[in-house]
């Protein structure tokens, strides 16, 4: 098997990263050309006053209709972060991402994500800062240019030990709050999390009423930012297959357990209990203020990244107000 035919979770780190940077601009650039905040509704920038209309260089649906309608010459819209964009992303890395039935990890995915956004927000003056969630703590990069320091982060990611149960962790709500003290000037924050940590009534996920632990701090997040929470799933995650007796382990504790597989009831229960967590991330993201992006482990990731990019983008073709 070739290299260019290769699952992407089986390639060494360098060429996986590689090969991510070539799916990245080739699928996506030509896409959201000129549109680095398109995961998003609006460029997220600044506004910045209003010029004289340049026919053949500016775009008629910038119009600047007030401006023009006062000074009788064309005007358009200026912005200004579409120069200078900074982005903070919080990727997770710690041991409950390290799952994965298809052909990635829900780790891998999350690699994935942080190198679209990486990769379609870079351009002159655009400046990418991270945190990286482990089992040791967070490790923080400035924000910084360059194709060489997003490659930086992204090979730190996938070099998280995996596996190890953290001895001190930290939450993934303290880590948010954590990103929002570090991301000063407004701009674009992207959360990359299968989002499990603080979630209410954990033994009977999804059941509970209190809102998870990172809602509070994502709000606070998202009161200066724009917010685009990127929750990874895999299909197991969701519905258990009928394999017989298996052990489950916890990857954030190593806690084990014994479950019979056979059991319609279990399955199905399973099923109704998962569901019902997802359902509470989504409304949870969503009173936070937060755009969602959910990605699975079993999907085209970049077709579902597409799929985002249209629907923020027609939302932000509706007027405010519902207005014609």
């Amino acid at each position: 098997m070739n290299n260019d035919s290769m699952p992407l979770g089986r390639l060494a780190p360098q060429r996986r990263l590689r090969r991510l940077e070539l799916t990245i601009t080739r699928r996506l650039d030509g896409l959201l050309h000129g549109q680095h905040l398109g995961l998003l509704p609006g460029p997220g920038s600044e506004p910045a006053g209003s010029r004289e209309y340049r026919p053949g260089e500016d775009e008629v649906r910038r119009m600047d209709w007030s401006v023009t309608a006062r000074t009788a010459v064309p005007h358009v819209r200026t912005v200004d972060a579409d120069r200078e964009l900074t982005t903070w992303t919080l990727a997770d890395a710690t041991p409950s991402m390290d799952f994965g039935t298809a052909e990635l990890e829900k780790r891998e995915l999350a690699v994935a994500a942080v190198a679209a956004v990486g990769f379609l927000t870079a351009g002159a003056g655009n400046r990418l800062g991270a945190h990286v969630l482990g089992e040791a703590g967070v490790r923080r990069f400035p924000a910084r240019s360059g194709r060489h320091h997003l490659l930086n982060l992204l090979r730190t990611v996938l070099a998280v030990p995996r596996g190890r149960p953290a001895t001190d962790p930290v939450s993934l709500a303290d880590a948010i709050d954590g990103l929002r003290r570090s991301a000063g000037r407004r701009g674009l924050a992207v959360v990359v999390s299968d989002f499990l940590d603080g979630l209410p009534d954990e033994g009977v996920a999804g059941t509970g009423s209190a809102p998870p632990d990172w809602e509070r701090p994502l709000r606070r997040l998202a009161a200066r930012h724009q917010v685009l929470a990127v929750e990874v799933r895999d299909p197991r995650e969701l519905e258990l297959p009928d394999v017989g007796l298996i052990t489950l382990v916890d990857p954030e504790s190593g806690h084990r357990r014994e479950v019979s597989t056979g059991s319609r009831r279990l399955r199905e229960r399973y099923a109704a209990a998962a569901a019902a967590q997802r359902l509470a991330v989504a409304r949870a993201l969503r009173r936070a203020g937060a755009a969602h992006l959910p990605l699975s482990t079993d999907r085209d990731w970049i077709a579902d990244i597409v799929r985002h990019v249209h629907a923020q983008r027609r939302l932000s073709r509706v007027p405010r107000g519902g207005a014609a």
